[in-house]
């Protein structure tokens, strides 16, 4: 396979772009084919794509068939780029069935959810509607904080990944996304509150938001934390701004919620911690009352459920180069079991992961879960 490498290399040099070099770049990393130093180089040392696509596939080529081999079914599997260099598409193979085969790093191919499934689900009691309109119409939220201005607070190397992770995950089941990065206290609450002013919120069937920056027990940090100036948004806020009240367009509608973030101190690990120490308490108390809309009595808080990535008073953790456990699993869980689970038992296959991969020092809880119906995201309706 190197041999086939080198007759198309003046055609890659020439022809692959820069997303298309870096989508290699990730998925030799995953193979195993790139140590973390080895892809950092390609990218720092190289400034244009084509320099970066020399060093690419050079380093390949040197390191032999199997290396090679696993980057050829790479550029197969990108059909404009394999169309570019003008290779073959691979004939069909016959219909097996594998089982579903997740990544390490939470990658993995997203099942569809066949029409007859989706089809027999309309009109049942229990499970939340979901017609092709308002699938077309979803919208989701996804904050995360990497770099903090106190050079005593971590910055939260690997939430790049867990952020690419997330997005390709949330674009693939049919949200459009609205970004945000390295936000203050006051900034998550500004885009929370806007979110809640979306237009598409009338029409869609759900709303996903995932949060993930350091924090402590019912409170998010901002970037601009200090010890003795404390910069946070408290989750409690998340239930207000999209709650029946300050949400209206989201009555009966699911709104998940997943938070990558510390809930206390406690440590006992040599990955990369979310939290601070076991002195930052909880400040915040839940909202208990009803509101009226005019029209009927709501419960304020319903068709909710949060996966926060650790129990109270405990850290999360975070591998500095492939991101938290919690963003991997949910991933890669939702990948292969969205097509038929509904987001309760696939919030229970992530926690299971945890215990199958003896990540004994921390366990996801559901928080908060106000589901009155299945909700399932029906992958590719």
């Amino acid at each position: 396979m190197a041999d086939a490498l080198k007759k198309i290399r003046v055609k890659f040099l020439n022809g692959a772009n820069k997303e298309q070099i870096d989508d290699l770049l990730d998925g030799l990393y995953d193979d195993g084919v790139f140590k973390v130093a080895e892809k950092d180089s390609i990218i720092q040392e190289n400034r244009t794509p084509i320099k970066k696509a020399r060093a690419l596939i050079d380093m390949v080529i040197k390191k032999g068939d199997v290396a090679s081999n696993k980057m050829i079914a790479l550029i197969e599997s990108d059909k404009a780029l394999r169309d570019t260099l003008g290779l073959p598409e691979k004939p069909a193979q016959p219909a097996a069935a594998p089982e579903p085969q997740l990544g390490q790093d939470g990658s993995g191919t997203l099942i569809h959810s066949t029409k007859a499934f989706w089809k027999g689900k309309q009109g049942q009691g229990d499970t939340y509607p979901a017609d092709q309109e308002s699938i077309r119409h979803r919208v989701a939220l996804l904050i995360t904080n990497i770099k903090f201005t106190d050079t005593r607070v971590k910055d939260r190397a690997g939430a790049d990944r867990d952020e690419k992770n997330m997005l390709k995950l949330l674009v693939a089941l049919g949200y459009e996304v609205v970004e945000h990065r390295n936000l203050t206290g006051k900034g998550i609450e500004a885009a929370v509150i806007k979110f809640s002013k979306h237009e598409k919120l009338k029409k869609t069937d759900s709303v996903v938001v995932v949060i993930m920056s350091h924090g402590k027990r019912g409170a998010i940090l901002g970037v601009d934390w200090k010890k003795n100036k404390p910069d946070e948004f408290s989750i409690d806020n998340i239930y207000l701004h999209l709650g029946s009240k300050g949400c209206p367009a989201l009555l009966d509608k699911p709104k998940i919620i997943l938070i990558q973030a510390c809930r206390g101190g406690k440590e006992g690990s040599v990955m990369v911690e979310d939290g601070l120490s076991c002195d930052d308490a909880s400040l915040y108390a839940g909202h208990e009352d009803f509101e009226e809309d005019g029209v009927r009595i709501v419960n304020k808080e319903i068709d909710f459920l949060a996966l926060l990535s650790s129990t109270p008073d405990t850290v999360s953790y975070r591998d500095p180069q492939l991101g938290s456990p919690l963003i991997r699993y949910f991933v890669a869980v939702v990948n292969t079991s969205a097509h038929v689970d509904h987001i309760e038992e696939l919030c229970r296959k992530v926690q299971q992961r945890f215990v199958d991969l003896k990540v004994t020092k921390q366990m996801p809880t559901k928080d908060r879960g106000t589901l009155i119906r299945h909700f399932y995201f029906f992958p590719g309706i």
